[in-house]
């Protein structure tokens, strides 16, 4: 028996609005989709599992047609479905009425329920949301059926205000497998029992690292899983240490060759640390141009000699503005910023 876990398909978010590169994404997050379908048809599996909010809103009927005729198109492969936070089933939602493929099977109460697998001796158990939040603990005592073969979990949620879930009671359960959706990282709570797929695209800047799903097949008589890298793009965060002779040039051949390193298909949150020459005068816009770049932070300062030029202006307004910050015996980072955001400041614009 083989399977695929995944999870926050998210279809239809646009991440980062606004960025030249949005329609693009909420297209390949579409497309990725596509594509684990058309792994699956080369390389079929006898179940999928899909842990919540595969779609980011409520669904239209076009787009409830179009996965359904994807999931038509692995007939050999069974699709056990659950409604997450973003895509629940709330009154009026057409996952109420929607008529699925014959190899899809949809949990639609708010309840823990069971299904007998038809081909492979598996018991699947799942649940969906009927409201945008859940606070109670809806796996709270679940356990699995008394019965022969696996018995897999298929649930979302994961913090207080959606299903909150205590790891150590729920491996203890005795589930064989729980698939986990709503954590948009990968992460596995109990070793090869309890896993979460992570999206398979990532969604925001804060979705840092490899995304994909999870690949899970019975190998010597043991349940075995891993996680198979997937996306188009990952967020990758690039840390450039600044010096007294880094010049704008220097900064931007430095970026574009780590984005040539790392890929140009990525996007990145850029991070300046370090002491600058006190001349140099930073462009971040041509720095923002470079590539697919969701954030640029400076935390770098002037190379300023603080002594010296407390000496060199005593009796004057920076002299006294350095002093002030000297006598600090620990600067927090905003005091720090202070101190050489407006130390600069006064020394560009002349108030000595």
């Amino acid at each position: 028996m083989k399977f695929i876990h995944l999870a926050d398909v998210h279809l239809g978010a646009s991440p980062d609005r606004g960025s030249a590169w949005n329609k693009r994404r909420e297209e390949e997050i579409w497309e990725t989709f596509r594509r684990v379908i058309a792994e699956i048809r080369e390389n079929p599996v006898d179940l999928l599992f899909i842990a919540g909010d595969l779609f980011h809103r409520q669904p239209l009927q076009r787009e409830l047609r179009e996965v359904n005729a994807l999931f038509s198109s692995i007939p050999e492969t069974r699709v056990y479905l659950i409604a997450g936070n973003h895509d629940y089933m709330r009154k009026d939602s057409l996952y109420r009425t929607f008529r699925w493929a014959e190899n899809v099977c949809f949990f639609k109460e708010e309840k823990v329920t069971a299904v007998k697998d038809p081909v492979c001796d598996v018991t699947v158990y799942g649940f969906s949301f009927h409201h945008q939040e859940i606070e109670r603990e809806v796996l709270f005592g679940v356990v699995p059926q008394e019965s022969e073969g696996l018995h897999i979990l298929l649930a979302h949620g994961g913090d207080e205000r959606h299903v909150p879930v205590n790891y150590r009671s729920l491996s203890a359960a005795g589930f064989d497998y729980v698939a986990l959706g709503h954590i948009h990282r990968p992460n596995m709570p109990a070793r090869d029992q309890i896993r979460f797929s992570g999206a398979l695209e990532p969604l925001d800047r804060n979705d840092t690292g490899p995304h994909g799903y999870v690949e899970g097949q019975i190998i010597r008589g043991r349940l075995r899983t891993r996680f198979v890298p997937f996306a188009r793009r990952s967020y990758l965060d690039l840390d450039l240490t600044l010096d007294e002779d880094t010049t704008q040039y220097s900064l931007e051949e430095e970026l574009k060759e780590k984005i040539r390193e790392q890929g140009p298909d990525n996007l990145y949150r850029v991070r300046l640390t370090g002491e600058r020459s006190p001349e140099l005068m930073l462009i971040p816009e041509r720095l923002k141009s470079l590539g697919n770049i969701t954030e640029l932070t400076d935390e770098s300062h002037p190379a300023y000699d603080l002594e010296a030029l407390c000496r060199q202006y005593s009796g004057t307004l920076v002299g006294d503005y350095i002093r002030h910050f000297l006598a600090m015996e620990e600067r927090t980072e905003v005091e720090e910023k202070a101190l050489y955001y407006g130390l600069q400041a006064l020394l560009e614009t002349g108030h000595a």
